[in-house]
C-alpha cells in the first residue's frame, strides 16, 4: 500500500470483510425473529444462529488480520485534504468500522461463551473463551453490548457506503475505484496521521454502552415482576433457594426462583408426621438465562395465565430421614410429588436441603418440544433453606 493506491492484500481484506458483514447482519435479524414453538422451528433457529455466530468469529479473525496488516502499511492520502470537516468525519466512520469489526463479534462471542445454552459455533475452538464464566449476568451484559454496538456497525456501514457513492457520482473522484482491483489513477499527497478520529470513535462506543447500561439494556431486570405477600408461619424462612436444572440442546441450563413463600409447621421430635408445608412460587421470578422470556410463554409456564406454582404436603419422618409427601400444581395441573429431604435443627434454627426430579410433560410444559434432544423431559429441582422457629 502506498500514498497513492491500496495494495491487492488490502483490497482482498476489504471486500472479504464486506461480504461477510453483508451475510451476517440479515442472518442475525432472521434468526432472532424465528419462532421456536416446535422442534423443527428450534432446529431452524439453531442452524441460523450457528451460521451467524460462525461467520461472526470469522469476521473477528479476519478483522484482526486486516488491522494488523494495515498497521504495517502506509495509507493513501485523502483526495480532498482541504475539506477538513468531511475528512474528519470520514476518518471517524473508518475508525467506527474498525472498532465494530472487533467489538461486535467479540461481544457476541463472550455472550455465547457465558450462556448456559447457545447454538453451537461451527469452529472447534470457538465454543468458549478463556476466563469467561458460565454466568447469566455476564451473558446478558455482553449480549446487550452486542446488540447496541451492532447498531453502530450498521450505521457506520451506511455512512461508509453513502460516502463512497458521493465520491463516485458527485465528486467523480477515484475514492471508490482505487479500492477496486486493477490499476487506479490517483494523486500522491502527504498524509497526516491524527489520533482525534480514533478517540472520537472510541468515545461513541463508550457513550452508547453507558446509555444502554443506564437504560437497563445490559441486564435482565425483573424489577417489575409482582411479588408475593409475606405469610404467617411457625417457621420463618430467612434464606433459601429453589433451583431448577434442565437440558437444552444437550447442555445443562440452571436457574432459580427468587420469590417464594412457605408456611411451615415442623416438630423434629415427632415420630411419623412431623409437620406440613405449603410453598407458593412466583413464576415471574424465574431466572433461566437467555431462555427466561421463552419459559414464561404459553407453551411453557404460561405465567400470564398461571402466575404461581404451589406445593402442599405433609412432612413425614422415615427413620433418620424425611420426605415431603404432597402435590405440586403448575399451570392448573396437580401432580403427586415425593421429595426426600434432610434437616438439621439447632434449638430454634433449622437448615433443610432437598431434591426431586420432575417430568415437564406431566405439567404440559413445552408440549411442542417432543424431541428430548432439543429440551430434556427431566427437570431437577434443588431446594435449600434456613429457617427460625417463631
Amino acid at each position: 500500500m502506498t500514498t497513492t493506491a491500496y495494495s491487492t492484500q488490502t483490497k482482498v481484506f476489504h471486500w472479504l470483510t464486506a461480504l461477510l458483514i453483508i451475510s451476517i447482519i440479515p442472518l442475525g435479524l432472521i434468526a432472532g425473529d424465528r419462532p421456536i414453538d416446535t422442534d423443527a422451528q428450534v432446529a431452524t433457529k439453531t442452524m441460523l444462529f450457528s451460521l451467524h455466530k460462525t461467520l461472526g468469529v470469522t469476521v473477528f479473525l479476519v478483522a484482526l488480520a486486516r488491522i494488523g496488516y494495515a498497521l504495517t502499511q502506509s495509507k493513501p492520502a485523502s483526495l480532498h485534504p482541504d475539506r477538513k470537516l468531511e475528512t474528519l468525519l470520514a476518518e471517524v466512520v473508518h475508525w467506527l468500522l474498525y472498532i465494530s469489526l472487533v467489538a461486535v463479534p467479540l461481544s457476541g462471542w463472550i455472550h455465547h461463551s457465558a450462556a448456559a445454552i447457545a447454538a453451537p459455533i461451527w469452529i472447534p475452538f470457538a465454543q468458549s473463551l478463556p476466563f469467561v464464566p458460565k454466568d447469566p449476568t455476564v451473558s446478558d451484559f455482553f449480549g446487550g453490548l452486542h446488540w447496541l454496538w451492532s447498531k453502530i456497525m450498521v450505521a457506520s456501514i451506511f455512512l461508509h457506503f453513502a460516502g463512497a457513492i458521493k465520491h463516485h457520482f458527485v465528486d467523480k473522484d477515484t475514492t471508490l475505484t482505487r479500492m477496486w482491483f486493477g490499476k487506479s489513477v490517483d494523486v500522491s499527497r502527504k498524509t497526516h496521521a491524527s489520533r482525534l478520529p480514533a478517540v472520537i470513535a472510541a468515545g461513541i462506543f463508550v457513550v452508547v454502552a453507558g446509555i444502554g447500561a443506564a437504560a437497563g439494556m445490559l441486564s435482565h431486570d425483573k424489577s417489575d415482576a409482582p411479588t408475593l405477600a409475606a405469610v404467617a408461619s411457625d417457621w420463618t424462612v430467612t434464606d433459601g433457594t429453589i433451583g431448577i436444572t434442565v437440558k437444552q440442546l444437550g447442555n445443562d441450563v440452571s436457574g432459580r426462583f427468587d420469590d417464594w413463600v412457605s408456611v411451615i409447621s415442623f416438630d423434629e421430635n415427632a415420630e411419623t408426621v412431623a409437620g406440613s408445608v405449603e410453598t407458593t412460587i412466583n413464576i415471574a421470578s424465574l431466572s433461566l438465562g437467555s431462555v427466561t422470556s421463552q419459559a414464561m410463554g404459553p407453551d411453557f409456564f404460561d405465567q400470564g395465565q398461571f402466575p404461581n406454582a404451589v406445593f402442599t404436603g405433609d412432612l413425614i419422618r422415615d427413620g433418620g430421614a424425611y420426605v415431603a409427601d404432597g402435590t405440586l400444581s403448575i399451570k392448573g395441573i396437580t401432580v403427586p410429588v415425593l421429595m426426600p429431604f434432610a434437616v438439621t435443627v439447632d434449638e430454634n434454627s433449622a437448615t433443610m436441603t432437598g431434591a426431586v426430579q420432575l417430568d415437564r410433560r406431566d405439567f404440559a410444559i413445552g408440549e411442542s418440544m417432543s424431541d428430548e434432544g432439543n429440551l430434556g423431559f427431566a427437570v431437577d429441582v434443588q431446594i435449600t433453606l434456613d429457617a427460625t422457629r417463631d
